[in-house]
């Protein structure tokens, strides 16, 4: 039987190709996305459903567009999408934005959040589907931003984003639940210091290959 997974995240999941002047910008084509690696590497026993939104946060209300609370969107997500085996959650980098004074501690408790969204995602609407299987993936650690307005967006960013890893471990200890630290096969290389390169999304999808296969494939 086809094992499905939902990705669920920001611009990371979403595509954004980086750009020296940052935006308008265009999103990588699917096969190009970590996405689209993994999908391909895994085979015709998986179907991957990919749920990127650029600005996504775990559970705050960003006052410069409606749409980007990911608590908000999440239920109703993956009752869209059930029956699910797996979803790969991947967010909190757009938490560290300065006008949203987030912590650390606040982010990973907003992840925390998420993770329970999943976990008791169990019936679906007019079903009785189980809950599907998370892991956790900690985002990479922010680099040097050159854009002088996302400068000022993501100050102070990449401190926080430095401690995302160990918290995030810490969370999925906790929990019981699968863990992968991106930071530990990509950086942010894109020209902006925020999103990915093509290698870099290269390099996550076939990272997470092995990852995926052991908790569908025990």
């Amino acid at each position: 039987m086809t094992k499905k997974i939902l990705a669920f995240g920001d611009s990371l999941t979403w595509g954004w190709i980086p750009k020296e002047h940052a935006v308008p910008t265009e999103r990588y084509p699917a096969s190009v996305r970590w996405t689209g690696v993994l999908a391909d590497e895994l085979g015709t026993d998986y179907e991957l459903v990919s749920e990127g939104l650029s600005g996504r946060t775990t559970t705050l209300d960003d006052p410069t567009d409606p749409r980007l609370n990911g608590a908000d969107y999440l239920p109703a997500a993956l009752a869209s999408h059930l029956p699910l085996d797996l979803v790969i959650l991947m967010l909190g980098t757009n938490d560290t934005k300065a006008y949203f004074n987030r912590s650390p501690l606040d982010i990973v408790t907003g992840v925390s959040v998420l993770v329970g969204q999943i976990l008791g995602s169990a019936g679906g609407v007019g079903t009785a589907y189980p809950a599907p299987a998370v892991l956790l993936v900690a985002p990479p650690e922010l680099g040097e931003i050159p854009n002088p307005w996302f400068h000022q967006v993501f100050e102070g960013a990449r401190e926080k984003s430095a401690e995302l890893s160990d918290r995030y471990r810490a969370l999925a200890t906790f929990l019981g639940i699968p863990y992968f630290d991106a930071g530990s096969v990509i950086s942010t290389d894109g020209a902006d210091g925020i999103h990915l390169t093509e290698n870099n999304n290269r390099d996550l999808g076939l990272a997470l290959v092995p990852v995926v296969k052991s908790i569908l494939e025990p």
